[in-house]
Order: C-alpha cells, then sequence, then structure tokens
C-alpha cells in the first residue's frame, strides 16, 4: 500500500471529476452534474481515509512520490504527507461533500421575477453561470488544495498556490451576491499581490540553492539544509511571510475576507475559509519556520504583536457587523489570529494548538456559514436587524445555529476548546502580556456569538418570519457529520493531536526552540520535614 501513489490520486480524482461535470450536456438532466460531483468527492473521501489508516504516528514525511518535473529549474514533481498535512488533507476530503451536499441548489437558474428583485436587493443573488460550471469549480478546488497541503517541493507549492485562486475567484464572480464582482477582484488582487511577492523569494531561493549545493533544487528536504545566512534568509522569509499572511488572513492585509465572504455563496465561504486560508497558516509552518528559523525567531515580537491584533480586531469588528457573512468573516480574522499566535510562540503546546485550531475551526466555521446560508435563503436578507423570533417557527434551525455558534466561541465539550486552550497555555510561556491581551479575544467571541443567536433567534417572531420552514433532510445530512465530529474531538482530540504532535516536535527540532523546563519552589530542608 505504501507504493501506491495516494496522493497523486487524491489530486486527480476531483479534477477529472471536475471536467466530466463541466463536460455533461447542460440540459439532459438538471441533477447529473451534482450527482456526479457528489459521488465524486464521496470517492476521493473513502480513498482518502482508505490512505490514511496506513499512515504511522511517528513515521515523518510519508506516501512520498518524487518525478523530476523540470530539470533546468530544479523543480520536482514532489508529493508527501506528515501530521500536519495529512490532518489538512482530511479536512479538504470531509468538507467537499459536505459542501456539495448542502450548495444543492444554489446554483439553479433564477426565475425571471426574482432576478428582477434581485436587481434591486443587495441581499438577494443575481443571476448565475451554469450549475455544471459551479460543481465543477468545487471539485478543482479540492484536487487543487490537497495538491498545496501535499507539495514537498517549492516550485510546485507555488504553482498549486496560485491555481486554487482561479476556482475561487470564478465561484464568487459567477455565483455570488449582487456586489460578487468587486468582491471577486478584491480577492484575487490581494492574493495575486502575495503570491508575486513570494515569487521574489522562490527565485531567490533558486540562487542561493545553485551556489551552495552546485545544482539548484526546491525539494524542501534539502533546502531546509541549506544555512541562508542572516540577511538572506530574513528577506526570503518576509517574502513568504507576506503571502502567508494575506492568505491566512492577518490584520492589516485581511480586508478582502468580509467582502468575499458577504457576497459570495455559503459552500463557497466554507471552501475559502475553511480549507484555501489554512493555506496561509500551513506555509507559515512548512516554509517560514522549516527553512529560515532564525528568520522566524526574529520576527517573533512583530508577529505576535499582529496576531493578538488580529485576535481583538476581527472579534471587535464582528460585534459591530449586521451582515451576518460578514460576521463571520470577522469571526475567522480573530480565530486566524490565535492560529499564527500559537505558531510563532514556538512552543510544543502552542504548536500543537495551532495545527488542531486549523482543523477545529474549519468545522466549525463550515457548520456556522452553512447553516447561517439556510437562513438567509429563507428569509432573502442577511441582515441580523431583518431577523427575529426564528426559534419559534424553525428549531432545528435554530439548534444548530445555537450549537455551531457554541463551537466558534471554543465551549468545553466541543472541539475548538481544546485548540484554543493549547494556544493560549503556550501563549502564557511564552509572553503573559501578548496572552493576556489574547485571552481577551475569548470574551469578545462570547458576545459576538450570543448577541447574534439573542437577536435572530429569539424574541417576538417577526411578521417576514411567519411561516418560516425548518430545516429538510438534505440540510440536515448536510451539516450533522460536521456537528458529530466537533462533539467527537471535543470530547476525545487524542486521534489528531497522536497525528500531528510528532510532526510538531519534528518543527520545533527545525526552528531549534524547545520547551522550558518545568520550576519547582525549592524548600528548606527545614520545610521538608514539617
Amino acid at each position: 500500500m505504501s507504493n501506491f501513489p495516494w496522493l497523486s490520486v487524491l489530486i486527480a480524482v476531483p479534477i477529472v471529476g471536475a471536467v466530466v461535470v463541466q463536460a455533461l450536456p447542460r440540459r439532459a438532466n438538471a441533477a447529473a452534474p451534482k450527482q456526479i460531483a457528489f459521488g465524486v468527492s464521496l470517492l476521493t473521501l473513502v480513498l482518502g481515509l482508505v490512505m490514511a489508516s496506513g499512515y504511522e504516528n511517528d513515521g515523518g514525511m510519508q506516501f512520498t512520490e518524487q518525478h523530476t518535473w523540470i530539470k533546468s529549474f530544479g523543480a520536482h514533481y514532489a508529493v508527501g504527507v506528515d501530521g500536519i498535512g495529512l490532518t489538512l488533507v482530511l479536512l479538504t476530503l470531509i468538507l467537499t461533500p459536505v459542501v456539495l451536499l448542502a450548495s444543492w441548489n444554489d446554483a439553479d437558474p433564477i426565475p425571471l421575477d426574482v432576478r428582477d428583485v434581485a436587481a434591486e436587493s443587495p441581499h438577494v443573488a443575481p443571476a448565475r453561470w451554469s450549475p455544471n460550471a459551479f460543481f465543477a469549480w468545487m471539485l478543482a478546488m479540492e484536487g487543487l488544495a490537497v495538491g498545496v497541503f501535499a507539495a514537498t517541493d517549492v516550485f510546485l507549492f507555488y504553482v498549486f498556490f496560485e491555481a486554487t485562486l482561479i476556482p475561487i475567484y470564478f465561484l464568487v464572480g459567477g455565483y455570488g451576491g449582487a456586489g460578487r464582482a468587486r468582491a471577486a477582484v478584491k480577492f484575487l488582487l490581494y492574493s495575486l499581490a502575495g503570491g508575486l511577492i513570494m515569487l521574489a523569494s522562490v527565485i531567490g531561493l533558486y540562487v542561493v540553492s545553485a551556489k551552495s549545493s552546485g545544482g539548484a533544487t526546491y525539494l524542501v528536504s534539502e533546502l531546509s539544509k541549506i544555512d541562508f545566512g542572516t540577511d538572506t534568509g530574513r528577506w526570503l522569509f518576509v517574502g513568504f511571510f507576506i503571502a502567508f499572511a494575506i492568505k491566512a488572513p492577518m490584520f492589516p492585509v485581511h480586508t478582502w475576507l468580509p467582502d468575499t465572504t458577504e457576497n459570495a455563496t455559503p459552500g463557497t465561504s466554507v471552501l475559502l475559509v475553511s480549507v484555501l486560508d489554512k493555506i496561509g497558516t500551513f506555509g507559515m509552518i512548512r516554509f517560514c519556520l522549516e527553512l529560515f528559523p532564525e528568520a522566524s525567531r526574529w520576527a517573533t515580537p512583530v508577529v505576535v504583536t499582529l496576531a493578538v491584533v488580529s485576535v481583538i480586531y476581527g472579534a471587535l469588528m464582528a460585534i459591530g457587523s449586521d451582515n451576518i457573512p460578514r460576521l463571520i468573516g470577522y469571526t475567522s480574522v480573530s480565530h486566524f489570529g490565535f492560529i499564527v499566535l500559537g505558531i510563532f510562540v514556538m512552543n510544543s503546546q502552542g504548536l500543537s494548538g495551532a495545527n488542531l485550531y486549523m482543523f477545529n475551526h474549519g468545522l466549525s466555521t463550515a457548520a456556522l456559514f452553512l447553516v447561517t446560508g439556510f437562513l438567509i435563503s429563507r428569509r432573502g436578507s442577511a441582515l441580523i436587524s431583518d431577523f427575529g423570533g426564528v426559534e419559534k417557527v424553525a428549531p432545528v434551525l435554530a439548534g444548530v445555529f445555537l450549537v455551531s455558534g457554541l463551537a466558534s466561541l471554543s465551549l468545553p465539550g466541543l472541539s475548538p476548546f481544546v485548540s484554543e486552550f493549547l494556544v493560549i497555555v503556550g501563549a502564557f510561556s511564552h509572553s503573559v502580556v501578548a496572552a493576556a491581551f489574547a485571552v481577551t479575544g475569548i470574551v469578545l467571541a462570547a458576545i459576538y456569538i450570543l448577541l447574534m443567536y439573542q437577536r435572530t433567534m429569539t424574541g417576538p417572531t417577526r411578521p417576514e418570519i411567519v411561516g418560516m420552514r425548518d430545516l429538510g433532510t438534505r440540510e440536515i445530512a448536510a451539516v450533522a457529520p460536521v456537528l458529530l465530529l466537533i462533539v467527537i474531538f471535543g470530547f476525545f482530540p487524542k486521534p489528531l493531536l497522536s497525528v500531528i504532535n510528532p510532526s510538531v516536535d519534528h518543527t520545533m527540532s527545525q526552528v531549534d526552540r524547545h520547551d522550558p523546563a518545568p520550576t519547582v519552589a525549592e524548600q528548606s530542608p527545614e520545610g521538608a520535614h514539617q
């Protein structure tokens, strides 16, 4: 089984499926693109679970493949996963069928009478492109995301990194709300700017590796052995970090995210925030810390400060938002601040918590985006002020909303709590001041989630809400697996941590950082006998 090209198959199957879905006749069978896309995503998930069952927790980089790609560049088609990459690949494979099922009708043609309303309302989606393209782009996004998390060659990573922009751009621009064009262009410009800055560092790696080893290489395993020197290493680090900070997103290069989530379909927002944005924090670990350890230590004070600012700023902006998807976008700015904080405190608790946070945030944010999407589609408005008393007419929807929101605020017993707790513990070991400020983000999270629930679900039922239907079978089937995983990993996170921790230990050794020894107060001989 170890010789089977698992990762190449996981990359290829969704992309081939996307081509097939796009090539289907558009009017022969309206359900065919949905059914085939969903079937392909389930097949990919099964293959991923089979691969994961053969993973050895302390076996380092596994399921590796390496083939010469562009010899003159020193570029290889090289893939493999350690515990960090494996959890993110599995997150991608789990969420894709969930998103496809939840988005079943999101690309259906809009009747002409509704199009007239859409032209005047900022809360109703205008005319859409073909359903074939919608589901094809989602499958393509899945395959490309697996490629990003599996790439062990920097040049291959960069190609996948840039390619992931294409599906999201068309999903937002072709199927989003009234401001979809501006949001899609803003997303693309920010991402391309970060990609161009990173390209300068990618070229720098080529130059340095050619001088250092006699032959250029982009293999991470080889680059990690090179001493880049202080000045060169820091400049290369900055190029990678800026691109990853935009992708993450971090303050102050985050402004594209709320605009995008406000105008994207719920399923697109899930793929963007729960999967694609993890490339930023994953890249900080895989490239910034492991290739440029000295530069990472040098930049730690600034990065930790920006992370804490992101935590507080994102939470405050969420409290002041009346638009639900925009509010969730700001919550993610705050959550990603916690993840980056955990990465750069550079101890095992913080780094383990950050890796676990990436997985758990993906689950909780996916549930929140999807259930609020169901809510908005029923009301025809995304404004919190247009709701009230929903729990009386749609109790199941309200219950799912509540559990998803409680997961987002890291309630004990739900999976994000463990991640956030580990990050905070690691932060206190690094800096009491930074940790104390970050803790305020936990309090603010309770405010924005509970206020949103109170204003939408409780109180008198607004006349427009009367008669709102509750969640249907398909909608429950879409969110149930995510909620189940949130509860399971909330009480039993060991399966994830046992996969993540060995990879964290490897990263810590690369950065040359060790956990501080516990301090024990000394007792006097007299005190010992008392």
